[in-house]
């Protein structure tokens, strides 16, 4: 059965590697993936602001916010493969041209309605990151993938990190519009360069759109390694999500009043999650992926009981943030060190099956925190985000427990 994917049709070949991809090629890559990821995590900070401007509730702020991550979570299961059918560097300029609509219309929406539909927009072509890279490991000579993928995501991950500090110090400036603003020039930039930067490269299926989707789930049937996986992701980037949608509430009310600038400046912590992929990474290499998932675990439990105290201690509140991006991180890059080998043929499909779940997760977390934050305040958003990586905890005890008796393989 393990054969059945690439044996679909005679419609899948496996791209020839090529030299082409150079220093100034592999920048610009690394930089879109930053400045594209970026446009979901912008209004984060401005969760207060955003319920003032538009005389709404947190928990009507909050859900609106979470429609970007459920944008991209559809793209990350209808647009990504498209990279296997269409020609990337066309497809590339298309999901950023609607992107930067996207942002423009957010910009200047005169509704919390209108606002939430083009965030879906912009969401859902934002996927765009995970289109390239894939395409940066086809440009890369083979002896070299590991340097290409790991620095393009080394960007990802710096957009995500800077994304919140930049949107408090513009919006405490020029306003949250401003922000967005920002944002749609950034995206049309990012595009120019792909186009003008990025090799046209023939796609690599020829196969039926329908025949491709049904072999993501076919993946996920057929290995177990890719579905506990799914669950591990799943469960920490809801936890994620769940800290950092109500973080921005926290921070601007007593005991903290913060302005935009400084809950911006606060996103900063998020470099424990740069700090992890490099460990975990060191990890993976040598075969301990397995075993350190439960350690990054047990971080993220830790860190939900300092920001407890956080309530009313901003050190108990940075290290919590600090120690909960790091077992983030860390987890999923574990989690990706195992996936991406199972099937190297079906890259692609094996990150769509895990993204598209960890961001409907994300979704899903981010929706529940604003809820849970206007009932039952911090102290129950902070019970519901240990809740997350301690079911993963079990898990993982039972999937050891398993491997070392024989009863399961990893």
């Amino acid at each position: 059965m393990r054969d059945d994917i690439s044996n679909l049709t005679p419609a899948v070949t496996e791209p020839p590697h090529t030299t082409t991809l150079n220093r100034a090629v592999l920048a610009t890559m690394a930089f879109a993936t930053g400045a594209i990821i970026a446009n979901l995590y912008y209004l984060q900070p401005l969760t207060e602001t955003l319920a003032r401007e538009f005389n709404a509730s947190s928990s009507t702020v909050g859900i609106v916010i979470t429609l970007l991550p459920i944008g991209y979570a559809i793209g990350l299961a209808t647009l990504v493969p498209l990279g296997d059918l269409l020609e990337r560097r066309r497809l590339l300029a298309t999901m950023l041209g609607a992107a930067v609509v996207g942002l423009v219309v957010m910009a200047l929406t005169p509704s919390l309605l209108v606002l939430g539909l083009a965030a879906a927009v912009v969401g859902l072509t934002s996927v765009a990151t995970h289109v390239i890279v894939p395409l940066a490991a086809q440009l890369a000579a083979k002896d070299q993938q590991g340097r290409v993928i790991s620095t393009v995501m080394s960007g990802l991950l710096l957009g995500i990190l800077l994304s919140r500090t930049v949107s408090g110090l513009v919006a405490s400036v020029a306003g949250w519009r401003a922000v967005l603003g920002l944002a749609a020039i950034l995206t049309a930039g990012v595009a120019l360069l792909l186009w003008l930067q990025l090799p046209t490269i023939a796609p690599a299926a020829r196969m039926r759109y329908s025949a491709l989707l049904g072999s993501v789930l076919r993946l996920v049937r057929e290995e177990p390694v890719l579905r506990m996986r799914i669950l591990y992701g799943a469960l920490v980037f809801a936890s994620f999500s769940v800290f950092w949608t109500s973080a921005g509430f926290l921070m601007a009310r007593p005991p903290y009043e913060w302005n935009n600038a400084q809950i911006g400046a606060f996103a900063l912590l998020g470099a424990a999650g740069a700090l992890a992929v490099k460990f975990a990474g060191r990890l993976a290499d040598r075969g301990l992926a397995p075993i350190a998932t439960g350690g990054f675990l047990l971080i993220m439990v830790l860190s939900y009981v300092l920001l407890a105290f956080g309530a009313t201690s901003v050190v108990a509140l940075g290290l919590g943030a600090l120690l909960m991006d790091l077992g983030c991180q860390g987890t999923h890059l574990s989690n990706q060190s195992l996936i991406f080998p199972l099937r190297p043929e079906a890259r692609s499909r094996l990150n769509t099956a895990y993204m598209t779940s960890c961001f409907v997760a994300t979704s899903i977390g981010g929706a529940l925190s604003a809820v849970v934050y206007s009932v039952y305040g911090w102290g129950g958003v902070c019970i519901l985000g240990g809740a997350f990586p301690i079911m993963a905890g079990v898990l993982w005890v039972v999937e050891r427990s398993r491997a070392v008796t024989g009863v399961g393989q990893e």
